[in-house]
């Protein structure tokens, strides 16, 4: 069975990040039998559909622009979102639904499932989280090993693990160092 996570969103606006978060730190803190991919989707576009069409199963991990407190994780089927106008609120999120509204389409798709948390702050221009998704980014790590301990997959920690600052402080390193 082949399988792919994919944490999406964009981190330059603090509490977009939040899939991109997770899945760095599936990636930094545990092994996985058969191995899987775990893809940094960034603000997707249509680039990520061949992994809609090659997989058996996707995993999304992003925001959700639902009306609900801060922090809180759902677990959703592609069906829940096909559809959804309202639900289209960033730019990622409308090219998350389009690519599950065009597969739904198709004749071959994967079983895809949207771990998605609450924001709380996604118009300041910063890359970190708020402290409601610090503390709550832990919970839709925990609900993607679920689902993935769901398929069949042995999930490992590793023994030295990273915290979500430590994750965050990855990409905040400057891409060049400063000249001298």
């Amino acid at each position: 069975m082949k399988i792919v996570v994919i944490g999406v969103g964009n981190i330059l606006f603090m509490d977009e990040g939040a899939g991109v978060y997770a899945s760095k730190m599936l990636t930094e803190n545990y092994t996985f039998e058969p191995e899987i991919k775990i893809i940094d989707g960034g603000t997707p576009g249509f680039k990520l559909m061949d992994y809609f069409q090659d997989c058996d199963k996707v995993i999304i991990l992003d925001t959700l622009s639902i009306k609900d407190r801060p922090g809180s994780v759902y677990d959703l089927p592609a069906e829940a979102l096909i559809g959804l106008g309202n639900y289209r609120q960033t730019a990622h999120e409308v090219e998350v639904v389009r690519m599950l509204e065009i597969c739904s389409i198709l004749d071959k798709t994967a079983a895809v499932n949207i771990l998605g948390i609450i924001p709380e702050d996604i118009r300041k221009v910063r890359i970190n989280l708020s402290r409601t998704l610090k503390k709550n980014i832990p919970m839709l790590v925990d609900k993607s090993i679920l689902r993935l301990q769901d398929a069949g997959i042995t999930v490992r920690p590793k023994p030295v693990q990273q915290n979500i600052d430590e994750i965050i402080a990855v990409y905040n390193q400057p891409v060049c160092p400063p000249a001298q």
